[in-house]
């Protein structure tokens, strides 16, 4: 299983330039607690540069009572970026979560860009699944013992 199988392709984004408050309008109106902070290349694809939470907001401008107005995304953001690689394994991905002490990560396809986002929640929902699974192959186990024995 790779970061592409099981990331979320509907990345919210917005440019490095975006105010902070228009970055909150965006959140609140997508109802998500980040946004990838974005460039577009001359082709037209955005290339992730930064990524912008809730969290960030708080501790940065909230916290240190900031005046959010001056602010752009490109001040908050948490950079330098770690990206996970779109035909990356899981389990790589999650080592380098636990190293950098992240929950979500950006996916990138081969050129760099923006392809999804992998969150913490991506990653539970997939280990259900695959536990999921495994547990019906114990469970089948049985009814194929009889079916040999009969």
């Amino acid at each position: 299983m790779n970061a592409g199988d099981i990331c979320t392709r509907d990345v919210v984004t917005c440019g490095l330039n975006a105010t902070i408050l228009e970055a909150c309008k965006i959140m609140r109106d997508r109802h998500v607690g980040d946004i990838v902070a974005v460039e577009k290349s001359a082709d037209g694809k955005l290339h992730p540069r930064g990524l912008l939470t809730d969290r960030d907001i708080v501790l940065a401008v909230l916290a240190r009572e900031v005046d959010a107005f001056g602010l752009f995304v490109a001040d908050v953001m948490s950079s330098p970026l770690i990206v996970a690689y779109e035909g990356e394994d899981v389990w790589q991905v999650v080592k380098r979560m636990r190293l950098h002490a992240i929950r979500r990560m950006p996916v990138v396809g081969n050129a760099g860009e923006l392809v999804g986002l992998l969150s913490f929640d991506d990653l539970l929902d997939a280990t259900c699944v695959l536990l999921a699974e495994l547990s019906l192959v114990t469970a089948r186990q049985p009814h194929f013992e009889e079916k040999q024995r009969a």
